[in-house]
């Protein structure tokens, strides 16, 4: 699926602002806030800073992967927590590591339906509270537990329990695991190490580089981030900036890491993975022709994008295929953007992916993730997408420049691509 945005009878979809939380490490400074409360603060914020009219809001459409027992359709509950008026519709969206990227091209596709002029998009994730789970038999028994009656029937219900009925399932192991392929994303970046030759040295050196861009353009982060406040702690205090930028991070700190996933010969560690972390983004999209009549200076535009999808074994490798079919509408090549960001999944799966789109190294590596990327800040996943748009835009207004280019792989097998313009 790809589409070319500039054939609404109201104009291109315009990107405002947007701003985005701290993204922490998992179980740190935020791993107290749930995915509802993390997107609350940033919808909130992005309202208080761009003075939008809540009443001229269209829909909420926010990315989320795994959505809290309590929050069903949590774009709802965010929305009706930061004061989006009641009678706004919204939709949770989901598609994996871009579910917040497809919340913001959800809503040029309803731009172009006649859907709705303005919206917040974005996407969150609190992947410190993604829960633990009951196996199905241990979950039977408590079914038969609470249907029991008598101290008779009771005593008999919990004397069929066993030790290990009590041994929980990780949901955040499960949900990084591909179904069909019986791979882990790790297993899958470490397939692409082997089959493009990166070797662990390359990795590591790419790591390296994510924290020291990261580190060197703290300013410009802060730019993006919105504070959050803790205070139900003991030392309240407002959360400021990403917590998983190290900048003392060296290759000889890197090289004593151990492989993950492949203890005997892998080289995928957890220095060059992205961090798993916490975190929320919140974007203001609106119609051109709305942006010019309440006069408003746009970040960039959305001018095209795609949808692909790849051997889930292979998952790394989506943005290849992504990136081709978002760049043909306008006879595009990677080359012609001014920066580009390829969310940092793996190490290994981004030089797999520049191996595949830019043999010739013809694009300018100075231009890739300037400012660090997800192994560096973190990949809460429901939010990265959104974070890759709205730090290419923030960097490509910096720059002055013309065109940026973002992309992610999709577990699943799914690449991800959308270009966007200043002009």
């Amino acid at each position: 699926m790809s589409t070319k945005s500039n054939t609404s009878i109201n104009g291109r979809l315009a990107i405002i602002d947007g701003v985005r939380t701290p993204f922490t490490k998992i179980g740190t400074e935020l791993a107290g806030f749930d995915a509802t409360e993390l997107g609350r603060i940033a919808v909130s914020y992005l309202l208080a800073k761009t003075a939008i009219d809540p009443e001229m809001i269209d829909h909420t459409i926010i990315g989320c992967v795994s959505q809290p027992a309590n929050a069903s359709n949590i774009a709802r509950v965010i929305a009706l927590r930061a004061g989006v008026p009641r009678r706004v519709p919204a939709i949770t969206v989901h598609r994996n590591c871009a579910s917040g990227l497809e919340a913001l091209t959800t809503a040029q596709e309803k731009l172009f339906a006649g859907r709705g002029e303005v919206f917040i998009v974005g996407g969150t994730e609190s992947m410190s509270q993604v829960p633990m789970l009951f196996r199905a038999i241990a979950a039977s028994k408590f079914a038969r537990l609470g249907r029991a009656r008598g101290i008779a029937g009771r005593a008999t219900a919990m004397a069929a329990f066993r030790p290990a009925d009590f041994v929980p399932l990780i949901a955040l192991k499960l949900g990084l695991t591909d179904p069909v392929a019986g791979l882990n994303m790790g297993e899958t970046a470490e397939l692409l190490a082997r089959e493009f030759h990166i070797s662990r040295e390359e990795q590591d050196a790419f790591a390296l580089l994510s924290h020291q861009r990261a580190a060197a353009n703290r300013a410009h982060l802060a730019k993006e981030i919105c504070p959050v406040f803790e205070s139900g702690s003991q030392d309240p205090h407002a959360i400021l900036e990403d917590n998983g930028i190290r900048e003392s991070q060296s290759l000889e700190a890197l090289a004593k890491l151990r492989p993950v996933f492949d203890p005997e010969m892998g080289t995928v560690t957890a220095g060059n993975s992205s961090q798993i972390s916490d975190g929320a983004v919140a974007m203001l999209a609106m119609s051109e022709r709305r942006a010019e009549a309440l006069g408003l200076e746009p970040l960039g535009f959305l001018e095209s994008y795609a949808y692909t999808g790849c051997d889930p074994k292979r998952m790394g490798l989506g943005p290849v295929s992504a990136i081709a079919r978002a760049s043909s509408p306008s006879n595009l090549k990677p080359a012609d953007a001014d920066l580009i960001e390829i969310n940092e999944a793996f190490a290994a799966q981004v030089l797999a992916v520049l191996r595949s789109i830019d043999p010739a190294n013809e694009i300018n590596r100075d231009r890739l993730n300037p400012n660090g990327g997800a192994i560096a800040l973190g990949h809460p996943v429901g939010a990265s997408g959104a974070r890759l748009v709205l730090s290419a835009l923030k960097e490509l207004n910096r720059r002055r420049g013309k065109r940026a280019l973002v992309s992610l792989c999709v577990g699943g097998g799914q690449g991800a691509a959308a270009w966007l313009t200043k002009e």
